[in-house]
């Protein structure tokens, strides 16, 4: 009796204490240390617990890490760390010997991977390898059911170059069957991009080495991408290298074909052959640019790629360092490849990057109904990356080419060009500031779109302009203009700028500050007086003084060089006396000849505007001559004869010039 007394206050006591236990759990501060030697003991990882470690019985069997570091001995910029670390498991699983964890949540995990320059001899992350895992120790292995991972982080970094990249915001689900199928679905952010992706494969039966995973796979990355990527690859496992064999998928509607390999023993190198029916490649618009850049005007097409011509060039930093972090063997092929607002069609690009240069090459590429071939290479091994481009555009269409990759819309014709250019720098405005390099290009059979270039010239003689004068309405036919820079710092030299059209012609050099996106060019502009154009026997007539354009080139000022008449003032004088033949006339002349607009946009509404301008012209002239002969003799000129005596002119005295000298300087205040 005394016996099942004592039995019976000692089932009451555990009984006392079970129910405690299920309330509370079980502190297990003993269970830690088993823990990390076993984890060191098959991985090679120091694990180190800085929380608390529990087990909970009640509502499940759990078991969670607070505050844990996983770290490799050897390097110490390699590891995981964690909030919270909480495995629930089934009572069944751990009385039979096989651990069913059916739920697995790691909570705030922060990867950290060192990024390397060189490649590194060692292939595996751990310090000792693990040992062969045995069938039975198979079979004993603990089944998951299905992982979350919480807030995740991946951080890749070089602590020599203090360079950082971050992955945040992962969040991962992943299922996975008693048939082997895992679906893992999750979202993460990659700086100022948000991507989503989804992956469902068929794991074989372990071991994994030289066995095919086949894998379907989604990515929507809408900052790099402009649609969804899909497709499906038959992945394989060769010791620390991944082939990725028979991959067929699509871009938005675009289907693509080929295959990779990345090797994952230190620096990561990258091998694949790509061919795309589209690839479409989003280029992120420069902030400055887009916050200052204005509306569209109605029936224009904004380029959201491209910098408006009155903005500055940004100083934002164009960090490209990462590029010394991995090698890539690649070459992608499309029959449409759309860079930005670029379109080529078709495209096959080959790319080389190995000790932080990056080489791209093409050849005959299809670019706006004509071809192009280059070469760029991108160096970012030393401190100040550095640029080099060669390329060449032959029978390119030119208005769709400058506005899709410029947003320029006011040249048409086709382009021929050579270029050659290199620099260095971190942002836009140093790259352009740096160049050094040549530039020619020629346009032919084309249009200078909403500018009349012959308007502006008469204009010229009355007024100085403020930028180019631009009309919806009119254009300046071109027949060729042609041009050829040196570069040297970001200042883009010529002497031989050409423009010939049908009804003008311009001749002259400057230099354009590429840096500060300016001009300064002097000019000989000229006119053809006649409806027969630039065939005809005579000369066109020029203004007979040079023409600066000078300032921003969105809206430089464009007027006379006053300088150049005063040089020689008869001479000046005589050119201005035989230009009233047509530009100052009273309409009688050539310039208001049927049809003549001097610009193929004009038409004939800008003939009467012709004749009208020149009357004014003339009349102004003769009174300001008259002015200005009255101050040089004292008297004023005498005034001109009434039309009845045209027939019987006086004799005129012999002229002298130097009245009209010192008139000219006079009028010009020189």
């Amino acid at each position: 009796m005394r016996a099942l007394k004592i039995a019976g206050a000692a089932v009451a006591a555990i009984a006392v204490v079970v129910v405690l236990l299920l309330i509370i759990g079980i502190p297990s501060g003993l269970l830690a240390s088993a823990i990390q030697d076993r984890v060191e003991r098959e991985t090679g990882y120091r694990l180190t617990i800085s929380g608390t470690t529990r087990i909970g019985v009640w509502p499940t069997f759990s078991v969670s890490l607070n505050d844990i570091a996983l770290q490799d001995p050897k390097h110490s910029d390699r590891g995981l760390t964690a909030e919270r670390i909480q495995a629930d498991v089934t009572l069944s699983g751990l009385w039979s010997g096989h651990p069913q964890v059916t739920e697995l949540a790691i909570v705030r995990p922060v990867l950290s991977l060192p990024l390397y320059r060189e490649r590194l001899l060692e292939t595996g992350p751990s310090p000792q390898p693990a040992p062969a895992v045995a069938a039975g120790d198979e079979a004993n292995a603990p089944a998951i059911d299905h992982v979350t991972v919480s807030d995740g982080t991946m951080v890749l970094s070089n602590l020599r170059d203090r360079f950082e990249e971050r992955i945040d915001g992962i969040n991962a689900d992943a299922g996975i069957g008693s048939d082997r199928r895992i679906a893992v679905t999750g979202s993460a952010r990659a700086g100022e991009h948000p991507l989503k992706f989804q992956i469902k494969a068929t794991a074989p039966a372990p071991p994994l080495e030289r066995q095919n995973i086949p894998a379907e796979f989604t990515l929507d990355a809408p900052g790099i991408l402009r649609a969804p990527l899909s497709g499906k690859a038959e992945a394989r496992l060769n010791g620390a290298v991944v082939m990725i064999n028979g991959l067929t998928g699509a871009v938005g509607d675009a289907a693509f074909n080929g295959w990779a390999s990345i090797d994952l023993a230190g620096k990561p190198e990258v091998k694949l052959d790509l061919d795309f029916q589209r690839l479409d490649v989003a280029v992120p618009a420069n902030r400055a640019a887009s916050s200052a850049r204005p509306s569209s005007q109605p029936g224009e097409t904004a380029s959201p790629s491209s910098q408006p011509a009155s903005q500055p060039w940004s100083d934002a930093s164009i960090d490209l360092t990462g590029l010394n972090y991995v090698d890539v063997q690649a070459r992608i092929s499309a029959a449409e490849l759309d860079i930005g607002n670029a379109r080529l069609a078709p495209a096959a690009i080959d790319a080389n990057l190995a000790h932080g240069v990056l080489r791209l090459g093409a050849s005959n590429l299809g670019a706006y109904e004509g071809q192009a071939s280059g070469e760029l290479d991108i160096d970012v091994s030393g401190g100040n990356p550095a640029y080099t481009l060669r390329t060449g555009l032959a029978g390119v269409q030119a208005l769709p080419l400058l506005r899709d990759v410029a947003g320029f819309d006011k040249l048409d014709g086709r382009l021929e060009a050579k270029i050659a250019l290199r620099s260095t720098g971190t942002s836009q405005r140093a790259i352009m500031s740096n160049l050094d390099g040549s530039v020619s290009a020629v346009f032919q059979d084309g249009a200078i779109r909403g500018v009349n270039v012959a308007r502006m010239i008469r204009s010229l003689t009355s007024s100085i302009l403020s930028g180019w004068q631009e009309t919806r309405e009119e254009t300046t036919d071109l027949t060729q203009l042609s041009m050829s820079f040196r570069v040297d710092k970001g200042q883009a030299t010529t002497s031989d700028l050409n423009l010939v059209g049908p009804l003008v012609r311009v001749t002259g050099a400057g230099t354009v500050d590429l840096g500060a996106r300016s001009l300064a060019f002097r000019v000989e502009p000229k006119l053809v007086m006649t409806t027969e154009g630039q065939g005809r026997t005579t000369d066109p007539v020029g203004l007979g003084i040079p023409v600066v354009i000078d300032g921003p080139w969105a809206s430089p000022r464009i007027y006379p060089e006053i300088a150049g008449i005063l040089d020689n003032p008869d001479a000046a004088y005589a050119r201005l006396k035989e230009m009233g033949k047509g530009l100052f006339g009273s309409g009688t002349g050539d310039l208001g000849a049927p049809g003549d607009s001097g610009s193929a946009g004009g038409g004939d509404k800008d003939r009467g505007s012709t004749d009208q301008l020149g009357g004014r012209l003339g009349e102004t002239l003769g009174n300001l001559l008259r002015q200005g002969l009255s101050r040089g003799h004292g008297t004023p000129a005498p005034a001109a004869p009434p039309a009845d005596a045209a027939d019987d002119p006086a004799p005129q005295p012999p002229q002298d010039n130097q009245p009209m000298n010192d008139m000219l300087r006079q009028l010009f205040n020189r």
